[in-house]
């Protein structure tokens, strides 16, 4: 619905691409396109929501967690509306669903053909949460908090009482850190300590203590977790608690892929409107899964439900068999492990029409033993949606392959390719309306306005323009002016009392 203003590091550019309220940077060279003018309040930024969901089984719960709405049902399929069909986009829609329970996994498939090609989206849900034991094997959890001026107010509270919970639910032989981060990241401890009482009393005052100020300088907090040396006898899992408001999201999705070893990323956004996209691609670099918190009261709840989806594994080495004499372009080309709570989709298209009877063989290690199913490739209804679902997917890993060096114009034409046949936004297209009923006569000149963004709910313009864009020593120098403050103080307080003190002589 709307969008934190992003943190831009690094020496401003004399040239300016954009019309944005930061100058084009050294490290974020695009700077000047992705900071919109921002406003506090507007008359302007309504929208109106509709959303037709086809979950492929009944469903036990369907509910918006932030914006009232109403539901429908239908043969299966459910409407969902927006209450308020001129709501105020300060906050990001969620719209969740929950399936009638199940002790067993279970797999479904969708199709849909566009111009003779197939597509389907397959998808395999984790069993009911109850009476699912945990895994033995002990962990370690290394907190990485975001606390720079982006966080301010509500955030910051979101994200201590979240490590306060995940702390609190260490068990005695993991392991765990905590590391912070504004313009300088501070480590709880040098390296990993065990979760005995002393450590986690000790943890729970650091995190306490813990403000939001300065920039976000998230590298070298993500580094320093990344580079650690693992213990070989304890599972790594890393919990990034951010809002994600920055602009070098290449730059973070290169060094996770690079460092990231055996351990696993899971990240959590926190506040009203986070930066999805850079939270959902790092947790996938990081071969983890995306939490989004974005109001106090529910912080215990969603923590809960990440801890017991660290603990439960519950399907490992998805694999998927296709039917001989089919090739397949599916995304992802890995299909991650599921875990409580957790469905595993995949996007795919084929190269040739299924056969009837054709079907897909889904197996893997479950905390049962083996697991295994088949879903048939015969459609009788069409999905619409699948193959935008795919397309999306592709692009994003193009997208990765340019990041990662690949031929610029080769990718670049692919990108091209798919977006425009499957209408899709991309770095290389946009979306365009065109009004049917103009009223500017063709002689006067063409102008061009930036659509401003509206402040996400509970953000603060002072804790977010109030800081330097960039690393500096403004801790430092904010001392030091205090210094100077106190210093002017006296000075006229030792003024005013020399002239009383004159003055009484005289009288």
């Amino acid at each position: 619905m709307t969008l934190t203003p992003r943190y831009i590091p690094g020496q401003a550019l004399p040239d300016k691409q954009g019309g944005g309220w930061s100058a084009d940077t050294d490290q974020v060279t695009d700077a000047s396109s992705i900071t919109p003018p921002q406003v506090t309040s507007s008359p302007d930024h309504k929208i109106s929501l509709t959303a037709d969901v086809n979950a492929g089984m009944p469903l036990e719960i369907i509910a918006s967690r932030y914006h009232p709405v109403s539901v429908s049902e239908r043969d299966g399929h459910y409407t969902v509306e927006l209450s308020d069909q001129q709501t105020i986009m300060d906050h990001d829609f969620e719209l969740v669903w929950q399936p009638v329970p199940s002790a067993e996994p279970r797999a479904m498939a969708f199709a849909e053909t566009i111009d003779g090609k197939p597509y389907h989206l397959l998808m395999v849900m984790p069993p009911n949460q109850d009476d699912v034991p945990p895994t033995q094997m002990p962990r370690e959890t290394i907190f990485v908090v975001d606390t720079s001026g982006s966080m301010h107010g509500v955030s910051m509270a979101q994200a201590k009482r979240a490590v306060h919970l995940a702390i609190n639910a260490l068990k005695p032989g993991d392991l765990f850190n905590v590391i912070e981060f504004d313009s300088y990241t501070t480590a709880l401890y040098p390296h990993s300590k065990l979760a005995s009482a002393s450590n986690v009393t000790n943890a729970l005052n650091f995190v306490q203590k813990l403000q939001a100020d300065g920039g976000t300088e998230m590298r070298p907090a993500l580094k320093l977790a990344l580079s650690t040396p693992a213990q070989e006898s304890h599972l790594r899992q890393i919990v990034f608690i951010t809002d994600g408001s920055v602009g070098y999201e290449d730059q973070m999705f290169s060094m996770i892929e690079q460092k990231l070893g055996s351990a696993r990323l899971f990240t959590v956004g926190i506040g009203s409107a986070p930066n999805s996209l850079f939270m959902r691609k790092a947790a996938e670099a990081g071969r983890g899964s995306y939490t989004f918190i974005s109001a106090l009261h529910e912080v215990s709840e969603k923590m809960e439900t990440l801890f017991r989806k660290l603990e439960h594994p519950q399907v490992t080495d998805i694999n998927m068999a296709w039917p001989s004499g089919v090739v397949v372009d599916s995304y992802p080309a890995t299909v991650p492990d599921l875990y409580l709570g957790e469905p595993v989709s995949v996007r795919v298209q084929a190269t040739n029409a299924f056969r009837r009877g054709d079907i897909v063989h889904i197996s893997g290690n479950s905390v049962a033993g083996a697991w295994a199913a088949d879903l048939s490739l015969d459609a009788p209804t069409q999905s619409e949606g699948v193959g935008a679902l795919w397309a999306r997917a592709r692009i994003g890993e193009l997208t990765d392959q340019e990041r990662r060096g690949g031929n610029a114009e080769e990718l670049r034409s692919e990108t091209l390719e798919t977006a425009l046949a499957h209408h899709l936004v991309s770095k290389y297209t946009s979306l365009i309306a065109v009004d049917k009923t103009p009223v500017r006569p063709a002689s006067d000149p063409l102008s061009s306005e930036q659509v401003p963004n509206l402040m996400p709910y509970g953000q603060s313009t002072k804790a977010i323009f109030g800081f330097p864009a960039t690393a500096t020593s403004a801790p430092a120098m904010r001392i030091m002016g205090a210094a100077w403050l106190l210093a002017a103080f006296l000075f006229i307080v030792m003024l005013r009392t020399g002239r009383r003190r004159s003055r009484g002589r005289y009288l």
